[in-house]
């Protein structure tokens, strides 16, 4: 099995159950909190290979849901340097395994680690679909 180091933000329900599927699948899982980590523009962009930039994004994160962020006309460049600013409009998880990395559950070989072949909801954010607040951090 492997050992994923899995970037979270603390307290989030949805995070938590990610790591409790990967670590049923029998994996390894090293839970780092991805608001603390020292970001540079450079190591974040490795985790989106060729996602769209606005697919880059915690589409969650108040400064997406209040307008402020633009997904619509946001370059790479710009992306990168608000999310090493603000890591909470990181799309979450990032997940490294063996040195590949990437953002989301929705990607090979994720999908496999999982032993799925579909995310089953498990990007689906826990607090949205039951109308809940996610903790402040």
């Amino acid at each position: 099995m492997a050992t994923i180091i899995f970037y979270q933000k603390l307290g989030c329900a949805t995070n938590a159950r990610q790591i409790q599927a990967l670590k049923s699948a029998g994996h390894d899982v090293i839970a780092q909190d991805i608001l603390n980590k020292p970001w540079d523009a450079e190591e974040l962009r490795e985790f989106f290979g060729n996602m769209p930039v606005e697919a880059w994004f915690n589409r969650a994160a108040p400064r997406i849901k209040s307008g402020e962020v633009n997904l619509d006309t946001i370059d790479a460049a710009s992306a990168l340097a608000l999310m090493v600013g603000d890591p909470l409009l990181i799309r979450r998880p990032l997940i490294d395994v063996d040195g590949a990395r990437f953002a989301g559950l929705g990607h090979e070989p994720v999908l496999s680690l999982l032993g799925r072949n579909t995310q089953d909801n498990l990007e689906e954010c826990f607090h949205e679909a039951n109308r809940t607040r996610c903790p402040q951090t």
